[in-house]
């Protein structure tokens, strides 16, 4: 068997695109990496205006959302991982966000 390694520090974002259901990002390298939207909640839970509310951290490292405060790291994606924030934390985030709409 071989091993595969993956140089992650040449790995970074230019662009994000966030539909209805789907997260993309474009790399630097040329690859499109597409997720489910539903791996992270925030993101999901969002409006349009949320989710086109983004920037590039680290030099494209990673992507932040500061209305979501959100972050997600290119390595994340490319190794396939979803969020991991809690159930609990999550909960206190859409209470705060129903609060603010009140």
């Amino acid at each position: 068997m071989t091993a595969v390694t993956i140089d992650l520090q040449a790995v970074a974002i230019q662009d994000v695109t966030v539909s209805e259901d789907t997260l993309s990002v474009d790399l630097v390298d040329g690859r499109t990496i597409s997720v489910p939207l539903g791996w992270y909640p925030r993101l999901w839970h969002a409006t349009d205006a949320e989710r086109s509310n983004w920037r590039l951290i680290g030099n494209g490292v990673g992507v932040h959302w500061p209305d979501l405060d959100e972050d997600i790291s290119a390595e994340g994606l490319i190794l396939g991982k979803s969020s991991r924030e809690s159930q609990r934390s999550l909960n206190q985030w859409l209470e705060s966000r129903s609060a603010d709409v009140s």
